[in-house]
This record gives structure tokens, C-alpha cells and sequence, in this order.
């Protein structure tokens, strides 16, 4: 499949450049301070260790050397990866050193520089999205689940579709009636949740092999770091009313997203 013929593209996704650079500077200047730190953590007992032993600031300095190069190699490995859209080495191990590790840490240092956690949610998910999709991940239309908020249902409606989402009634007031049409077209599952404990249930009951999701920014982040290492596309929702409330989605992303991780191999 070239690039053109990639359903994302062909969807309009746009590679998010600015948001990968804000993890990819962070990244960055959190890989200096980590050595500024190194170097005090061996100068300062430095003179202490050689009253003990002559060679134990040596020993010092290469374990902290050991821990920096890591750190730095691995960011570079992240960054590359990143650079090329495809797996170079290792990207399942760099994935869940994003989401478990990186995520949490770079928060912090966003907030030191003022970015906020928006922000940084924004790059995290962009990150993650070329990190899966570095997989060349493909799979049967029955192990892909397409997970949903329940805030796309229309507030007004009084039909409860969070335990079948076939029991909606397709009167075209909210996205579900398309995200309907969109899951019957390629025979996969879609699932609505009110929350990250009744996703996290669906995930356990359905256990698929990748899912697609659309929620806001918190709950996309922590849905990520909660099914890792279970693969999310992660796609964010629209808000023209403010959070939570008859929000809507990019639906030709999500359809893009379904038709770029199916196994056409059978068709």
C-alpha cells in the first residue's frame, strides 16, 4: 500500500506535526537534564568515594554513563521511528516506555515550561498513533473493536444503548445512527461506554486485538496507558457544545482507521 492509497490519508488525516514536536522537545530537553543530573550525582560524592576507594567514582561514573546512554539511545530510537512512520527496532518495547514511562514524566515537565496537559495529550496521542501504526498492524474485521463514548449519543434521547448499541433507533439526531452504518459496512464491533470502568469491562469481554477509540483527552490518555499493551488508534472527539455534551467526531478518520488496520488478505 503506498502512502496515496493509505485509507488515513485518503481520510484527511494530517500527520500532526506540531503536536509530535512538542513530545519530541520535551523528550529532548528531558534527556539534557537527566545528564546535567548524572554529572551532579557523580561530582558531588565524587571526592567522598575516593577517601573509600580509589576506583569507586569510576564505578559511579559508569553506571550513571550506562543509565544516560539508554535513556538517550532509546530516545533516539523513539524519534527516528517516529521520523520514518515504520517499525525500526523495537517499537512495542518503545511504545509501552511511552505510555507507562515517558507520558507521566513529560507532564511534569511540561508544566515546568508551561505547556499544558491539553497540550501534551494532544502530542502523547499523536505519538502513540505513529508508534501502532509503525506496527503495520492488520487484522479479521471480528478482533476490531470501534470504541465510543457515550457522550455522541443526543442528550435528549432517552434510548439506553451503553449495554447494545443496536438498540439505537436511527433517527439520525447524533453520530451513533453513522458509527452504526460504519461498523455493518466492515463487520466490526462497536461498543459505546459512559466511562473508563465500563471500557475497560468491554475491553475484557470483547478482547479484541486492536481498537479504534474517540474520546476526549483524558479519557483517551489514561484509556491508552489502562489497555497497554493492547494497540489504541486513538482519535480525539469534537466539542461544539463543551465536554460531555452532544459531542461529535471525524467520521471519515474512523472509517479510514478501519479500512487501514483490516486484514484484506481474505477479501
Amino acid at each position: 500500500m503506498t502512502p496515496t492509497e493509505d485509507p488515513l490519508v485518503e481520510a484527511g488525516q494530517v500527520s500532526e506535526t506540531p503536536q509530535k514536536r512538542i513530545f519530541i522537545g520535551l523528550l529532548a530537553v528531558t534527556c539534557i537534564i537527566l545528564g546535567g543530573l548524572a554529572y551532579l550525582l557523580w561530582w558531588v560524592p565524587n571526592v567522598g568515594l575516593r577517601n573509600i576507594h580509589p576506583y569507586l567514582p569510576a564505578l559511579l561514573a559508569g553506571i550513571l554513563g550506562l543509565v544516560v546512554f539508554a535513556v538517550v539511545a532509546g530516545s533516539l530510537l523513539l524519534i527516528l521511528t517516529i521520523l520514518a512512520g515504520r517499525d525500526l527496532f523495537l517499537s512495542k518495547k518503545l511504545r509501552g516506555a511511552v505510555v507507562k514511562v515517558l507520558f507521566p514524566l513529560l507532564v511534569v515537565m511540561g508544566k515546568v515550561f508551561g505547556l499544558s496537559r491539553e497540550k501534551i495529550s494532544h502530542s502523547f496521542v499523536a505519538i502513540n498513533n505513529q508508534l501502532v501504526l509503525a506496527q503495520d498492524l492488520h487484522v479479521s474485521p471480528a478482533r476490531l473493536l470501534l470504541l465510543m463514548p457515550h457522550c455522541l449519543q443526543n442528550h435528549d434521547c432517552k434510548v439506553k444503548i451503553t449495554g447494545n448499541v443496536e438498540n439505537c433507533e436511527g433517527c439520525g439526531k447524533c453520530p451513533i445512527k453513522e458509527l452504526l452504518e460504519v461498523s455493518r459496512k466492515y463487520d466490526v464491533e462497536l461498543a459505546v461506554a459512559t466511562g473508563g470502568t465500563i471500557a475497560r469491562r468491554i475491553v475484557v469481554q470483547k478482547r479484541p486485538r486492536l481498537i479504534v477509540a474517540v474520546a476526549c483527552e483524558r479519557d483517551l490518555t489514561s484509556g491508552i496507558q489502562d489497555t497497554y499493551p493492547l494497540p489504541v488508534y486513538g482519535i480525539f472527539n469534537c466539542r461544539p457544545y463543551g465536554p460531555c455534551f452532544n459531542t461529535g467526531l471525524p467520521l471519515a478518520e474512523v472509517e479510514g482507521a478501519i479500512r487501514h488496520f483490516l486484514d484484506t488478505s481474505e477479501s
